[in-house]
């Protein structure tokens, strides 16, 4: 079993700041590659940021420049500043992470519960 539990997500004014974490845990082999999505009412799930176990970076083009994703290879965690916050930020926050799981050798995605973030106006 592997599990990705996010935290850090609430409610923050327009221009605020919030800093996301996402830990993986269970029966983990290896982590690839890492990323964070998010989803608004009616409108498809986006890429926000993703990052490979070298450091090597994508963002989605609306958070770039604003939001910043790291990684902690050592606690199996990543982790996604975010800076100068807009309301067309808001929706909820999914973990990702590609994880190869001691009981097979496929690379497999999984994701977390999903966390809200809401910036007001």
């Amino acid at each position: 079993q592997v599990q990705l539990v996010e935290s850090g997500g609430g409610l923050v004014q327009a221009g605020g700041s919030l800093r996301l974490s996402c830990a993986a845990s269970g029966s983990i082999f290896v982590i690839s590659g890492m990323g964070w999505y998010r989803q608004a009412p009616g409108k498809q799930r986006e890429l926000v940021a993703s990052i490979t176990p070298g450091g090597n970076t994508n963002y989605g083009d609306s958070v770039k420049g604003r939001f910043t994703i790291s990684r902690d290879n050592a606690k199996n965690t990543v982790y996604l500043q975010m800076n100068s916050l807009k309301p067309d930020d808001t929706g909820v926050y999914y973990c990702n992470a590609e994880v190869v799981a001691t009981s097979t050798p496929r690379l497999r995605n999984y994701w977390g519960q999903g966390t809200q973030v809401t910036v007001s106006s």
